[in-house]
């Protein structure tokens, strides 16, 4: 009984965190706006999801699998949000190197 309610509020939970994050990237008007939800939505619910995950198999096949899948989301997943981040800046002013405005705005 109390396995089950663990896994079902580990669920919500992580649910619930991919669609908040789901929204937020709907909802924002920049890029880098958007990249901040999308870079907390593969870490946050999908560590609650594989959290339920290992509390209703443990450590059996499915849940090692469980392990590599997070896992690489959260190895992959920073340098997804990096390279994006890096191309729209690059789409933007042509460079990465910071704008005269940007140097004056940070002094």
């Amino acid at each position: 009984m109390t396995e089950n309610l663990l896994v079902d509020v580990l669920l919500g939970v992580g649910v619930a965190a991919e669609l908040v994050c789901s929204v937020g990237v709907l909802v924002m008007r920049t890029t880098y706006d958007r990249l901040h939800y999308s870079g907390a939505g593969s870490t946050v619910g999908a560590f609650c999801i594989l959290a339920a995950l290992l509390v209703r198999e443990g450590l059996s096949s499915g849940g090692l699998q469980g392990i590599a899948a997070v896992g690489l989301l959260f190895l992959l997943g920073p340098v997804v949000v990096t390279a994006t981040a890096r191309a729209a800046r690059r789409i933007e002013h042509g460079d990465l190197e910071p704008t005269a405005e940007e140097l004056e705005r940070g002094r």
